[in-house]
């Protein structure tokens, strides 16, 4: 369904609620489709020869049929071939309703795998198993397992793999409610902590439709006049329904709440086995309130099991009329889904449930069909005491009672009650920033499905956050991935992904250079992000420092301050490895470069937010305390030895970028006539803004006991560093050293004035990797293109180019 939401907003944690739904149904392959023709008033049940010639035997000749039993994607579900062939359709359709209703539900269905989940399905019958069965040189075995009823709740138990109950229930015509009953009671006993509940009817054979019809229970007009007078028998109709029941406190959304539900058996009647006892029926619902501790005169509506056959109808809704209609102030609403779609038999539980479901979430009860006049032997029909709903209904909700009895007289009543401030009373989200919604599928146009359901209810927050918590994680099988940020109009794309092993996933942190003016005034739109930056500016604001102003509107020239320039590229790193934290993607990897190794500590998670922003301020208080000689940096396309070779003795190479990239670092005029001497020759050579700091050089060299003895103040209980930081700021021979096992302050002083070994650490990137660039400005997009290329994957998280860094 369309409009989700997320937790209940009343209840206990304890509450058994349903939290998932999928069926197929007469001309109907979804319960969105089902809920459009329930409203639009159509008849589900038609007279063709999907299934046999209309009129053969001198059965009526209309009933309700699935529109698809052909298809099935069995390498999705791991149904060998062999099995696929021989599969009764109804445990195909169940396979493929389960994986359904767990999404509905909000959940990935791996999240499900091993979990104490039970399978119980409501089925009487198999009519294919006959078929593969005849010709006793064709056995081989695998329509036992395709068609045996045992298998139904076994084989979804075994795909998914849980380990509660898994069994079948079959009561006749209230075997998916015994289901649901068996279900909840199960959850209640601890058997479990949650249930897949399904019910499945499909009508293939002639003689069994004959066996009812020789029973005299069939609708010669091939209808369910629920409570109408002409009602004279019902129309046997196809449909499967599955649903998941979660405790409140587990679910992710919820369409309502099981409030009572109880069974019991007709017994001993004089009648036969067959008529329906009334008042075994009424004491039923009279016990399932009394368990609950509810009123029967509060039910706003009853979904009858109405058959429309002519003992059935009265016998039940005199009960009804007994128990609900005593003390009430208006009319009981009262109806059954049977008249619009047919009798599912034991599928038509669920079918009632189903119904019940989509008159909540759209605030309306749909309309019976084929009610004219009154059933005289109902009284309270003509005297007011109960209205059949005959036309579509608006409704607020609230306390539901739903009847399903078997022909053998087994009995079902259950209570629901509809959410506060479902269906139609949900309030439209609002969003501060564009949403992005996630999606997979097995194919472009699935994935294009749901982003485009997301854009449709782009304020439908329940709706996005459930679509968030499936697809976060992959799915087996879904070869697509998608998202859709949710502007006007919204940005979709969809992309086919690699299976095998996921890729892993590494933080690259950049250094000076990548500040800019303005870099986090959009970024504060997110209120992880915004959070984070409130927490670094309170670490800074003894220090006279005003984070916030500096990041959003300090002018270009406010980063000549050196200061300026490391704590804002600090606290941006921290803001937005938080923001990614949030979003439960954590790294595999980490490196950095230069100052960004601060960012790296925080990832690493060796300094906490205030120690990464800290030790960035101290790193440029130092600096500009030390009073060291001006010094210049500039870029240049030679290689680490080439620069060796060919810098003036009182210029260094300082930061090793890639194979033919180095920065050099040294005295202003020094540096400036290199520069000009390469440029003039053809080489690439540019000065960088650094500060008017030789960084990563000697001329630093009288800051590092300032850092030192604050640094020793801010990180007084050093971490180790863990193995997936790999260190730019020591050589190769130096990574198993001493200086290396702890983020402490010798570390991060040898970091300002070691040359960066960035291109060597990077060679420790995998090929695969995906490779996240964290920073105001993806400064590093080039080198890490060159460094690591396909099948290498570069997300930059921010571009300072970019029309909206959101």
């Amino acid at each position: 369904m369309p409009s989700a939401v997320t937790n209940g907003a009343r209840g206990s944690d304890d509450d058994i609620v349903l939290t998932g739904l999928s069926g197929r149904l007469p001309e109907s392959d979804s319960i969105e489709e089902f809920a459009q023709q329930l409203f639009d008033g159509v008849d589900l049940v038609t007279a063709d020869d999907r299934r046999w010639t209309p009129g053969l035997h001198g059965l009526p000749e209309r009933n309700g049929k699935l529109k698809d039993l052909a298809h099935f994607d069995a390498t999705f579900f791991g149904v060998h071939a062999k099995q696929a062939h021989l599969m009764d359709p109804q445990l195909r359709l169940l396979l493929e309703l389960t994986h359904e209703t767990i999404i509905d539900a909000g959940i990935n269905p791996g999240e499900l795998r091993g979990s104490r989940t039970g399978v119980y399905v409501g089925v009487s019958n198999s009519e294919t198993e006959e078929m593969w069965t005849v010709d006793p040189d064709k056995i081989n075995g695998y329509a036992l397992t395709g068609c045996c009823r045992a298998m139904f709740p076994n084989r979804i138990s075994y795909t998914f793999d849980l380990k509660g109950p898994s069994f079948a229930v079959d009561t006749a015509c209230s075997s998916s409610m015994f289901a649901l009953a068996q279900a909840a009671t199960a959850i209640r006993a601890g058997h479990c902590d949650a249930a897949i509940v399904a019910g499945t009817n499909l009508c293939l054979k002639p003689a069994n439709s004959l066996n009812f019809h020789r029973l005299s229970m069939l609708s010669p007009e091939g209808r369910c006049a629920a409570f109408d007078a002409s009602g004279r028998g019902y129309v046997r109709s196809e449909a499967a329904v599955a649903v998941l029941l979660q405790r409140r406190s587990a679910a992710r959304r919820v369409y309502c709440t099981l409030r009572g539900l109880r069974v019991n058996t007709d017994g001993a009647k004089d009648q036969g086995i067959t008529f329906p006892s009334g008042d075994m029926q009424r004491r039923l619902a009279e016990e399932t309130f009394a368990e609950a501790k509810l009123r029967p005169s509060d039910v706003v509506y009853v979904e009858a099991h109405g058959t429309g056959t002519k003992v059935g109808d009265p016998q039940e809704v005199n009960a009804i009329a007994e128990l609900f209609c005593k003390g009430r102030k208006g009319p009981l609403l009262l109806g059954s889904v049977k008249s619009n779609m047919g009798h599912s038999e034991p599928a038509s539980g669920l079918c009632s449930v189903a119904k019940v479901v989509v008159a909540m979430e759209r605030g309306v009860i749909p309309g019976n069909l084929h009610y004219k006049n009154a059933n005289p032997d109902i009284p309270a029909l003509s005297d007011g005491r109960i209205k059949v709903v005959d036309r579509n209904t608006e409704w607020d909700g609230g306390l539901v009672a739903i009847n399903s009895f078997g022909f053998g007289g087994a009995n079902a009543h259950v209570i629901f009650e509809s959410e506060a401030g479902g269906g139609a009373a949900r309030t439209p989200a609002r969003y501060a920033v564009p949403r992005v919604v996630l999606a997979s599928g097995r194919t472009e146009e699935a994935v294009r499905e749901l982003t485009g359901l997301a854009a449709q209810h782009a304020r439908d927050a329940g709706l996005h956050a459930l679509l968030d918590a499936v697809h976060r994680h992959n799915i087996p099988g879904h070869s697509h991935r998608g998202f859709a940020v949710l502007t006007d109009p919204p940005i979709e794309e969809c992309a086919e992904v690699e299976s095998g092993e996921p890729r892993p996933v590494w933080f690259v942190f950049s250094g000076m250079g990548s500040q800019w003016p303005g870099m986090a005034k959009s970024l504060m739109q997110l209120p992880v992000f915004a959070d984070s930056v409130n927490r670094s500016a309170a670490a800074l604001r003894p220090h006279n420092i005003d984070l916030i102003k500096i990041i959003t509107e300090a002018p270009a020239a406010a980063f000549d301050d050196v200061i300026n320039s490391f704590v804002s590229i600090a606290a941006v790193q921290v803001a937005l490895v938080d923001v990614l934290r949030a979003l439960e993607i954590r790294p595999d990897g980490i490196v950095g470069h230069s100052v960004g190794e601060i960012g790296c500590a925080y990832a690493d998670e060796t300094l906490t937010a205030e120690q990464a922003v800290l030790a960035a301020y101290w790193r440029g208080r130092s600096i500009v305390d030390a009073k060291l000689p001006p010094g210049a940096m500039a870029a240049v396309g030679l290689s680490w030895e080439q620069c060796e070779a060919r810098c003036p003795p009182d210029v260094v190479p300082a930061c090793h970028n890639a194979s033919d990239s180095v920065t050099i670092s040294g005295p202003v005029e020094s540096l400036e006539k290199f520069v000009a001497t390469l440029s003039a020759e053809g080489t690439f050579a540019r000065r960088v803004n650094s500060s008017g700091v030789a960084f990563h050089s000697k001329y630093i060299a009288a800051a590092a006991p300032l850092l030192r003895r604050s640094l020793e103040k801010v990180i007084p209980q050093p971490k180790p560093r863990s193995p997936r930081w790999v260190s730019s700021s020591l050589p190769r021979d130096k990574w198993n050293s001493d200086l290396a096992k702890l983020s402490d302050a010798n570390y991060h002083v040898n970091n300002l004035l070691s040359p960066v070994r960035f291109a060597d650490a990077v060679r420790e990137v995998p090929e695969r990797a995906l490779l996240v660039e964290v920073a105001p400005h993806a400064l590093l997009q080039a080198v890490l293109k060159r460094a690591r290329p396909a099948p290498a994957a570069h997300v930059p998280l921010v571009r300072r180019d970019a029309a909206d860094a959101l």
